[in-house]
């Protein structure tokens, strides 16, 4: 167990923002909400998977939207106590603890939000190991976990129950939903009990978020090349530099799209690299050539920051770096990829794993 406060928020968000593959909401808004809960409630207890009693009960929390939208209609954070407490009453059961569903920019910080005002340890892990953007692409999914019942609420004070028939249900009626409530909502769901904990969870994420941001700060400050360090803590792959020339992003069935090309610099001059969006970095082509997919990790960084850069934040003329790295290897199962795998959204070729597109050196 430990105690987090607002000066490790800075660490884990920078480290979140970057695991959360370009999605999850800008971590800087996400932290900001989370220190304001936690300086007038005080910090917020953060425990490993073998420190849950074997009598506890999870609701997970998150904001559910495009990423675009939330830039502009910022939670106050009272819309996830609303969410977290109308589910409690329709389960008629109280939560011992709250966690991420993902690891993902402002995704990782609702969960502090919702644990300092209601007094709740947090769970040191989240159930994508990275940021996904749909509801069903979660863990529990390849092990029979339902999503549903979950709750959600807005700004308005407005909010239900969906319970419905299986995960992919449970994302399209939250998401039709989500759109009527100005495509940003605030969710409860996933709720489980500790003994489903272990094979629905990805562990010590938070812990890897905070250790990752730190080690980007600390090499910043040294001068040194902080984007560099990120795949190689991650055991991952740098694979482009260059310069962002274009940008065509829309949002569109409460999702943010885009395709973003990136003319290359330095090594990579002459070359152009193309990703591709949905809220999270879903595929990077060079030239043609598919350099890597989910569900592996694809991070877009500040070259000479080493910061994360959102979808929505994405710009012309940033000079980025785009690394990619291992995902949890449940998700590269047959199962896995059925959910969150290159084909799933609608691309014509098989998930090859990054470390066989390029060897570790």
């Amino acid at each position: 167990m430990r105690l987090v406060d607002e000066r490790q928020l800075s660490d884990i968000a920078l480290g979140a923002g970057i695991l959360g593959t370009g999605g999850g909401g800008d971590p800087y808004i996400g932290m900001l909400l989370a220190r304001e809960a936690i300086r007038e409630h005080g910090p917020v207890e953060v425990v490993d998977l073998d420190e849950v009693p074997d009598d506890a009960f999870v609701i997970p929390s998150a904001m559910m939207g495009a990423p675009t939208v939330m830039v502009e209609k910022l939670p106050s954070g009272d819309e996830v106590v609303t969410a977290f407490r109308k589910l409690e009453h329709h389960l008629g059961q109280r939560a011992t603890h709250t966690m991420p569903i993902e690891i993902g920019g402002m995704n990782s910080m609702i969960p502090f939000c919702l644990a300092a005002r209601e007094r709740l340890p947090m769970i040191d892990a989240d159930l994508m190991g990275r940021a996904f953007p749909e509801l069903q692409m979660c863990m529990p999914t390849l092990f029979g976990g339902k999503a549903a019942p979950m709750a959600i609420a807005d700004d308005k004070g407005n909010a239900s129950i969906i319970d419905a028939i299986d995960n992919r249900w449970t994302e399209r009626l939250a998401r039709s939903q989500t759109i009527d409530m100005g495509c940003a909502a605030l969710i409860g769901l996933y709720p489980l009990a500790a003994e489903r904990l272990r094979e629905c969870i990805i562990p010590n994420t938070l812990r890897t978020a905070e250790e990752l941001g730190r080690l980007v700060r600390e090499t910043r400050e040294a001068h040194g090349d902080p984007a560099a360090v990120v795949p190689k803590y991650l055991g991952g792959v740098q694979l482009f530099q260059g310069k962002v020339v274009d940008v065509h992003r829309r949002t569109e069935g409460g999702f943010a799209r885009a395709e973003v090309r990136i003319e290359g610099l330095h090594d990579d001059a002459g070359a152009t690299l193309r990703l591709q969006t949905q809220n999270e970095h879903l595929v990077a082509e060079r030239d043609g050539e598919v350099l890597a997919s989910v569900p592996d990790l694809i991070m877009v960084l500040d070259s000479e920051t080493g910061q994360p850069i959102t979808t929505e934040d994405l710009r012309y003329g940033f000079r980025v770096t785009v690394a990619a790295a291992p995902c949890d290897p449940r998700w590269r199962t047959p199962a896995g990829l059925e959910i969150v795998g290159p084909r799933y959204f609608g691309y014509d070729f098989d998930f090859v794993p990054i470390e066989e597109r390029f060897p570790v050196r």
